[in-house]
């Protein structure tokens, strides 16, 4: 690494636009501005002095703050995209199948689009997740590269300055004492003590500085986010983070996805409804009834031990519990919230075999939709196969009957009829309101008898380990803000030359109003001269230079 040297005879890393002992300027640059720039204390900054290695090109890319600003802009319209549509785990249906349907019939040509798009699980994606680890990248880097230089540098501040560092601070002041004291350094001292300034004495210098643990603020905010992203992140992890959805019938046992080895039950669904008259904004939103409270009452099992996954017959009861919507179930840190319902969905129907010239039955068979048989014999001898079974019947396509998902909302079933009239079996296409004979007229027909109906309940199941990461990282980052907004970091060097002139230099990061009245207390304490502030000066000058322009 190559070195600067001052003339002070200090060796300066590369890089280095202030030196680290003196403060005097080391770059032509830096030389040439009237106030020294004290961002960094003018320390080497990695991504300032190396770009030959594809390493140093990566670093000076996610150490960029332009890099890391349009980073956050563009996870920030990612995320928005993500609030056009309702997320997958927001919308109530289970099957892949289910959620194209949904997007395509809610929110059309749109909808179609933000589902093959992967928008509708956003959050969930891997080029959403790159982009929230590219931006924690970013962040480590830049926080890397220009924090550790300025800690350094803070933390070996030196009490001599040179003159050239003193003159070249935004406030400077210097002149003999307004009034004759011997004492003036020990006035100084005491004053600035009495304003709250830890004070370093050199000789006839003095260094007394305040806040410094602010100029950290960014960087705890940046330990915060990091702390954030990385809860965020374990949402990939398996065993950190469950959110999973999943329909159960009254009467229905399940496995619960995500929680391995245990069952849930549905006994009972209650909706109750309150008992009002329709008026006002309910009557315009053609509202008939509020609900008062939807609930699954159910019952929890857990596997016993050693068992197979997803045996069934061999269950312990943990809990029964009723889910309301705002009161789930919780158990070992796994809850189940109610999050939506059906009411009357199908659950059995009911046939007649039945002659069609003269309407006799040769008996009935019950189709339970969710376990449905392959044959149904009757008493008479007669059969029933059941050829094909499609619950929610969506069309046909090159002949063949469709099924858009496995929930039976329009069953449609083929059936072959075997009778003693007809040994070798009549085919029937039966769906609600339509039957199809494709071998010609039949002489017997599935003759619609009954249905039975039950309610299914919509359950979300959430289990999140990131939450008290996220917590965590949310306090660092608050503390980071704090830290930074209302502390600011203050140093004033005063020093004393052999002929009894004061020569004054102060500078802070922010909030210059409170710097100035503590160098006026000082100033009038200490009998020192009036100070100036240079940035102030060539402001004013420049607006005179402008008003003379103008005026020629």
């Amino acid at each position: 690494m190559n070195k600067l040297l001052c003339e002070c005879g200090h060796e300066n890393p590369e890089g280095t636009t202030l030196c680290q002992k003196c403060g005097s300027p080391l770059s032509a640059e830096e030389k040439n501005k009237k106030i020294a720039d004290m961002r960094y204390e003018g320390s080497a900054i990695r991504s300032k002095t190396y770009n030959k290695s594809i390493i140093d090109k990566i670093w000076n890319f996610f150490s960029s703050v332009k890099v890391g600003i349009t980073l956050i802009i563009i996870n920030l319209i990612a995320a928005s995209i993500g609030t056009i549509l309702p997320q997958e785990f927001y919308i109530s249906v289970a099957t892949d199948a289910e959620k194209e349907k949904y997007y395509s019939d809610v929110y059309g040509w749109f909808g179609e689009i933000y589902y093959a798009l992967g928008l509708s699980d956003l959050y969930s994606s891997l080029w959403f997740q790159l982009l929230v680890l590219m931006l924690g990248v970013s962040i480590i880097i830049a926080s890397i590269d220009r924090g550790i230089p300025l800690h350094k540098s803070l933390k070996n501040q030196r009490v001599k300055r040179h003159i050239n560092f003193m003159k070249r601070q935004r406030i400077i002041g210097e002149g003999k004492p307004t009034e004759t004291s011997e004492q003036t350094l020990q006035l100084v001292e005491q004053s600035l003590k009495k304003l709250k300034y830890n004070v370093r004495r050199e000789d006839n210098s003095i260094l007394a500085e305040r806040g410094r643990f602010s100029r950290y603020g960014a960087y705890v905010n940046h330990v915060g986010l990091i702390v954030f992203i990385i809860g965020v992140m374990l949402h990939l992890v398996p065993g950190m983070y469950v959110d999973e959805s999943m329909w159960l019938r009254e009467g229905e046992t399940r496995a619960v996805p995500g929680m391995d080895g245990y069952f849930l039950k549905n006994d009972k669904f209650i909706l109750e409804t309150y008992d009002n008259v329709p008026q006002g904004e309910q009557i315009k939103q053609g509202v008939n009834v509020v609900a008062k409270n939807f609930q699954t009452d159910v019952t929890l099992y857990k596997q016993k031990e050693n068992s197979v996954p997803g045996q069934a017959d061999n269950l312990e009861e943990v809990k029964q519990y009723g889910i309301q919507v705002n009161h789930p179930l919780k158990h070992e840190g796994y809850a189940f919230y109610q999050m939506d319902f059906r009411l009357n969905e199908i659950k059995t129907m009911v046939f007649d075999l039945t002659n069609k010239e003269t309407e006799q039955s040769l008996g009935q068979i019950s189709i339970d939709l969710t376990n449905p048989q392959e044959v149904y014999t009757l008493e008479n001898g007669a059969q029933v196969e059941l050829m094909g079974f499609y619950p929610d019947f969506s069309g046909f396509k090159e002949g063949v009957p469709q099924t858009a998902t496995q929930t039976p909302n329009n069953p449609a079933f083929i059936f072959k009829m075997i009778t003693p009239e007809t040994p070798e079996g009549e085919t029937s296409f039966v769906a609600i309101q339509q039957t199809l004979e494709p071998e010609g007229d039949n002489m017997y027909k599935m003759k619609f008898a009954n249905v039975e109906t039950r309610h299914m309940s919509g359950l979300t199941i959430r289990y999140d380990r990131t939450i008290p990461i996220l917590i965590v990282g949310g306090i660092i980052f608050m503390i980071g803000v704090a830290i930074g907004s209302y502390w600011n970091h203050r140093r004033i060097w005063v020093e004393q030359l052999s002929d009894g002139t004061v020569r004054l230099a102060a500078h802070t990061n922010k909030n210059w109003f409170s710097m100035k009245k503590d160098l006026d207390a000082l100033t009038k304490h200490a009998h020192l001269p009036q100070y100036v502030d240079q940035q102030e000066l060539e402001n004013n000058e420049h607006v005179e230079t402008e008003k003379d322009g103008k005026t020629l």
